[in-house]
């Protein structure tokens, strides 16, 4: 027996050893990962039905077991990284701040994904001996390893360990339980541990409130609000409410529409939801808006629209409010009434011009009218990198700062310039950081960690040029 020391508690208990084999060998076991991956790349699958299942089990069970060794790598690695920062004199409440931003480069993710699973990562390996035993030896799946850390994250050590001991230590506990079931086991025995630390979670989780959007096919998006579980039945029987008075009313639309609609009316201040007038920004070119091209738009914070539907969107806010918004899906004549905005309130539409290089496709300037430094300069970023522009990180743009820091002599350029979200804008600056503008046909960054790795992320191209 070998005593484990958790993050999450004060206390210190007793548990299984793990077996030399898990230990995290030395780096010469990357040459025969390496050598698996390879192995698996070209991997057989013409085999029997019946061999064809056990394959797909096992390598289930490789997976998991993948997934817990990179997970004990992880830990190694924040490790080590505390150490070096300590011995730099790094601040103790900073130190393994860049832990995480190491860690989403090298498993291609965003910094906040790599940041929660860090958490998870630390949590199993160091707190939950049975079930990061069984999340080794792939008995149980990364997203089971997850439901039981996550319910019983507000626990303390001593709790969480007796948790994972009575559910993870037999292999038949759990055996056939789906995850819901796994999930409800956890929770009820963390209530009967101590059911103050539940509510003391969920106070907290009102902290984490917040409304978010991605998008869905066929142009929709997804808009999430993340409440109060009273707010949230609140707003829900305010929109159902409207719905059955429409419906009252002989509105021909269904409910749902009608509740969609309310929700943008109410949240925008809109008389009807079709009116949309605050500002996005579309990204189309020429040929497509005036000439009835078929090259697809960019609608920032959304993604790539269809031509048509870019044209509606520009005709729909140049329409006379009250009017029906656009459902012709016809040609070029339908854009006719989309003009240029002036200084006129009355103007729906700006025009602003973009440029690109013959060739490359690459996004080389405004015109004169949006020269507005500094505005003119961060929106100009904006709608060259269209998100975040560090590796693997597709967060919404929240920060533009230099590429090469001004303090090194970077120019205040859009070449030297780059949109970030904010975690990732904050970790570049962490020692041994470096990052440089590589040339090229389009806005190229080389991201330099201090182990020495490069990674690169190359802003997207433009409408009507090739990718």
């Amino acid at each position: 027996m070998e005593p484990v020391t958790g993050t999450g508690g004060a206390s210190t208990v007793a548990s299984p050893a793990l077996e030399p084999s898990m230990a995290v060998p030395d780096a010469d076991v990357i040459a025969t990962v390496s050598g698996v991956i390879d192995q698996l790349a070209v991997g057989r699958s013409d085999l029997s039905e019946k061999a064809l299942v056990d394959l797909m089990r096992e390598l289930e069970a490789a997976k998991a077991a993948a997934a817990a060794y990179q997970a004990r790598v992880a830990v190694q690695l924040r490790t080590r990284i505390v150490e070096r920062e300590r011995a730099a004199g790094v601040p103790e409440e900073k130190l393994g701040a860049a832990a995480g931003a190491q860690l989403a480069l090298a498993r291609r993710e965003p910094p906040s994904r790599s940041g929660r699973w860090m958490g998870f990562a630390r949590a199993v390996v160091t707190e939950m001996p049975y079930t990061h035993r069984a999340f080794s030896s792939g008995r149980i799946s990364e997203w089971r390893a997850m439901i039981l850390v996550r319910e019983t994250a507000c626990l303390t050590l001593e709790d969480r360990q007796k948790i994972d001991e009575a559910l993870m230590a037999d292999p038949r506990t759990t055996e056939g339980a789906g995850d819901r079931r796994v999930a409800a086991m956890a929770h009820q025995l963390a209530d009967q541990a101590d059911a103050a630390a539940l509510v003391r979670r969920a106070r907290k989780a009102v902290g984490d409130r917040h409304v978010s959007l991605r998008p869905a096919p066929d142009t929709m998006a997804i808009l999430t609000g993340a409440l109060p579980v009273a707010q949230a039945v609140a707003v829900f029987k305010a929109l159902s409410r409207a719905a059955d008075f429409a419906s009252s009313q002989g509105d021909a639309r269904s409910r749902g529409q009608v509740m969609a609609d309310t929700l943008v009316e109410r949240v925008t201040g809109q008389e009807r939801a079709a009116d949309v007038r605050v500002e996005i920004e579309l990204v189309m070119t020429d040929r497509t808006l005036f000439k009835g091209d078929v090259e697809p738009a960019y609608l920032q914070g959304y993604g790539v629209v269809p031509a048509q539907i870019a044209r509606d969107l520009i005709r729909n806010a140049t329409r006379p409010p009250g009017m029906e918004p656009s459902q012709d899906l016809g040609g070029p004549e339908s854009t006719g009434g989309s003009g240029t905005g002036g200084g006129d309130d009355k103007e729906l539409v700006w025009l602003r011009r973009l440029y690109t290089a013959p060739g490359t496709g690459a996004l080389v300037g405004m015109d004169s009218k949006a020269r507005l430094f500094p505005d003119g300069l961060r929106r100009f970023i904006d709608l060259r990198d269209q998100v975040c522009s560090r590796p693997w990180c597709d967060a919404p743009i929240r920060e533009r700062d230099h590429v090469v820091a001004h303090a090194a002599r970077g120019r205040t350029s859009a070449e030297n310039g780059a949109g970030t979200c904010s975690h990732c804008n904050h970790s570049k600056e962490a020692r041994g950081w470096s990052s440089r503008v590589v040339p090229g046909d389009r806005h190229t960054i080389e991201v330099t960690t201090p182990t020495g790795h490069t990674y690169r992320s190359q802003a997207p191209a433009p409408p009507g040029t090739d990718a």
